[in-house]
């Protein structure tokens, strides 16, 4: 895969959603994640940031977008890869599919935060 930055359009879904917490919190943006950008060659935040201006939801400029920590976050992501965590993962339809799945992730959580606690020297 190549690290092309293609231009993601939200769905009609995704901007109903992003309106309505617009309305509770008029300093929220809409975050996506840009699936091409998502291997370990790729080295930048595989994101992409909408802004609410004039009612309208905006590509926001990338050189204002600052991420803390992508570098350990990478690291971690790769290792949950790597161990194949990610099985673990459990979305909410998958929950209410199978109310036995727990949406909370807490297991994958609980491994994220030792992943954590080991890059940042705390363990």
């Amino acid at each position: 895969r190549s690290c092309t930055d293609p231009c993601l359009a939200p769905t009609p879904s995704a901007l109903k959603v992003a309106d309505r917490i617009w309305e509770q919190c008029n300093q929220a943006v809409l975050l996506m994640m840009d699936n091409a950008k998502m291997s370990v060659e790729c080295r930048v935040p595989p994101i992409v940031m909408y802004e609410r201006r004039d009612s309208r939801w905006t590509l926001k400029d990338k050189q204002t977008i600052m991420l803390r920590q992508w570098e350990e976050t990478r690291s971690i992501a790769n290792q949950l890869l790597d161990a194949r965590d990610h099985t673990l993962l459990v979305d909410f339809d998958t929950h209410l599919d199978d109310i036995t799945k727990d949406w909370t992730n807490e297991k994958l959580n609980a491994k994220i935060a030792e992943l954590a606690s080991t890059a940042n020297g705390k363990i």
